[in-house]
């Protein structure tokens, strides 16, 4: 069963925590969020023109708390309601104190099959006052695209089919790409975003990390210098095969990593057609410190692979962020012509 309607993109996360200050330096200092204060047990950061994108709680714990899943407006949100109690998943419908909270018109609460709590609203407030960065950085990119994707640790192979029966014929998401090697990952897409959502089989039930965009690569290069400066970098470095997207990954202090990074493509939500990637997660780089020594052993050895197949990718930007060089690039004219004579 697929529901008629799908979320539109990720719209916030909750974040648990053991301190705030921990996160009030974290988030303002290194990720360049502007930090709007709540409570004695709370804080928010904003990342664009939405109220808030992030909220911390100091409630002890670690790990992301509830995801906040957009849909288009209040039928939307009645019409999936709906086809979830018709699937029996239990619903329930969101207090309006809870929807101030959240700073939305409403909201339904469930639980996907590992427990994570889902939240999916409509209407967020946003604000005219410009988002002020907590340092010098260009901006994220947000927008229809949401604030960024999830990465979930799954525990088994047979809770990586749960999840995907949940999250593609119930909630909508729809397969992107998918590989084995060296661990079973799958990426779902609900926008032109390569993916707003991905699991990967590791044996933990938890959060892995949270992928933020930005405008300027430079904002992730200064961003890298911080969190070596910090020693929280848990991936150095490198460009991935799925998004195409130069970023490295930092730890929090809440037990998951913040992916940093620049440049991912869009893809054609209307024609895409899912495949299997068999050239393994990276181009180059993103040396895992998280990984086993056996598989971290086989990401190298693909990224070897890589490098002697020579395994490249038009870098991805937008308008404006570029400036053209004179000159001739051979290997862009072997491409355009190999194209051609298809």
């Amino acid at each position: 069963m697929t529901t008629a309607v799908a979320p539109q993109a990720l719209g916030y996360i909750g974040v648990r925590a053991k301190d705030l200050g921990d996160w009030a330096s974290y988030g303002s200092g290194l990720l360049g969020l502007q930090r709007i204060d709540k409570s004695r047990s709370s804080l928010a950061f904003r990342m664009d023109d939405r109220k808030q994108r992030i909220i911390v709680d100091a409630d002890g714990g670690e790990g992301i708390g509830f995801f906040g899943w957009e849909v288009a407006d209040a039928a939307a949100l009645d019409r999936l309601a709906g086809s979830l109690e018709n699937a029996r998943i239990k619903v329930a419908y969101g207090a309006s104190a809870l929807a101030d909270e959240r700073h939305v018109k409403d909201l339904i609460v469930l639980a996907d099959p590992q427990g994570n709590r889902l939240e999916i609203f409509h209407g967020a407030e946003t604000t005219t006052e410009p988002f002020k960065p907590g340092r010098s950085i260009s901006g994220f990119r947000t927008g229809p695209l949401g604030l960024g994707h999830i990465v979930l640790n799954v525990d088994t192979p047979e809770t990586v089919d749960r999840m995907m029966a949940f999250y593609c014929d119930t909630l909508g998401f729809r397969l992107t790409d998918y590989y084995s090697q060296p661990f079973i990952a799958r990426f779902l897409h609900l926008n032109p975003r390569h993916h707003s959502l991905a699991f990967v089989q590791t044996g933990k039930n938890a959060v892995h990390h949270l992928m933020m965009e930005l405008f300027s690569f430079d904002d992730v290069g200064q961003g890298y210098d911080l969190a070596l400066n910090e020693d929280r970098v848990g991936v150095t470095l490198g460009r991935h095969t799925s998004d195409f997207i130069t970023s490295f990954y930092c730890d929090t202090p809440s037990a998951f990593m913040v992916e940093y990074g620049w440049g991912a493509r869009l893809i054609d939500v209307d024609t895409w057609q899912a495949y299997e990637r068999k050239e393994g997660p990276s181009m180059w780089g993103h040396e895992r410190a998280w990984l086993a020594g056996e598989d971290r052993a086989k990401a190298r050895a693909l990224r070897l692979a890589n490098a002697a197949n020579g395994f490249r990718r038009p870098v991805q930007v937008i308008e404006g962020n570029y400036q053209v060089m004179p000159g001739v690039c051979p290997w862009w004219d072997s491409i355009k012509a190999r194209t051609a004579a298809q």
